[in-house]
């Protein structure tokens, strides 16, 4: 069961409008915190929020100025040029920044037959341009195949190539995330990365997502590629902290690695009144955490 402290609930719902203290306090915070949308799934899937509010939803609502898209709640509109005009009037007009797109549901990159990775990667190209028009700096895709290890780092390896020369003029990232499969496995993910070796391949690590591998020894080995940080929440204790993640340890890991990039909040509590509440939380967690790290 999801708990949500009332105390803490209160204290973070005061909050939420202000500044961050660090924003406050200096002009390169130690890391910055974005949305990700998939935090508010259940209300767009059943139609409780619209895509383009997602924006406003964030800054107004979470007070959180930076957002991270799924394709999944715009699929039709990746070429649609008024529409991704719209979205980003959106972010100009509330003062929000567009990070990246996740990119599911466009085929494997990793794709055995040659010709199915292709269309693939020529899937995907659509969404690094509507990455452009919105002014992302990335697109997260999933590195999935099928074969034995090694054979799905070099397929991988290939596909992800192919769709970062495409990013590449544009200035823009190709990211993986840690998202089932060997993609799971941190050595593996590092692997790939060495494989394709281009400076805007990176990758997007992920606090959950790693089955039974060590979630620490895994993000602590995408960090290295790492241009983003997805931070996975569930539920929370009565002191305010994430039950399933000490994230005061992973981000001591990204820290270490150098990171000082946007650590996005993915919420994936499983009641959908709570969406807002767990949301906070997740980012007074991050709040408190980056204080600390900083006064060290």
């Amino acid at each position: 069961m999801t708990r949500l402290s009332g105390t803490t609930l209160g204290a973070v719902t005061a909050a939420a409008g202000g500044a961050s203290w660090l924003h406050a306090a200096q002009d390169a915070p130690l890391f910055s915190i974005s949305l990700a949308e998939w935090s508010v799934h259940q209300a767009l899937f059943k139609g409780r929020m619209n895509h383009l509010d997602f924006p406003a939803f964030a800054k107004r609502e979470c007070g959180i100025d930076a957002v991270e898209y799924v394709n999944q709640f715009f699929m039709k509109h990746a070429k649609d040029d008024k529409y991704l005009a719209a979205l980003k009037q959106r972010c100009v007009d509330e003062g929000v920044t567009s990070v990246l797109i996740m990119c599911d549901g466009e085929g494997d990159l990793g794709a055995p037959d040659r010709a199915a990775r292709s269309e693939a990667v020529a899937n995907h190209r659509k969404w690094v341009d509507a990455a452009l028009a919105l002014g992302c700096h990335a697109v997260r895709v999933n590195a999935h195949s099928t074969g034995t290890r090694d054979e799905q780092v070099k397929l991988v390896a290939d596909g992800l190539r192919q769709l970062a020369e495409h990013a590449a003029p544009h200035g823009l990232n190709v990211l993986v995330e840690n998202h089932g499969g060997f993609s799971s496995d941190g050595a593996w993910v590092a692997e790939v990365m060495r494989k394709v070796d281009l400076p805007n391949c990176g990758t997007l690590p992920d606090f959950g997502n790693f089955n039974d591998y060590d979630r620490y020894q895994g993000v602590a080995e995408m960090m290295p590629f790492a241009k983003g940080i997805s931070a996975k929440s569930f539920r929370f204790n009565d002191e305010g902290n994430e039950t399933e993640t000490d994230f005061k340890r992973m981000m001591e890991i990204a820290v270490r690695a150098g990171f000082h990039g946007y650590v996005g909040i993915e919420w994936e509590g499983k009641v959908p009144a709570q969406e807002r509440e767990g949301i906070l939380l997740t980012k007074q967690l991050l709040e408190r955490v980056r204080e600390s790290l900083a006064s060290k």
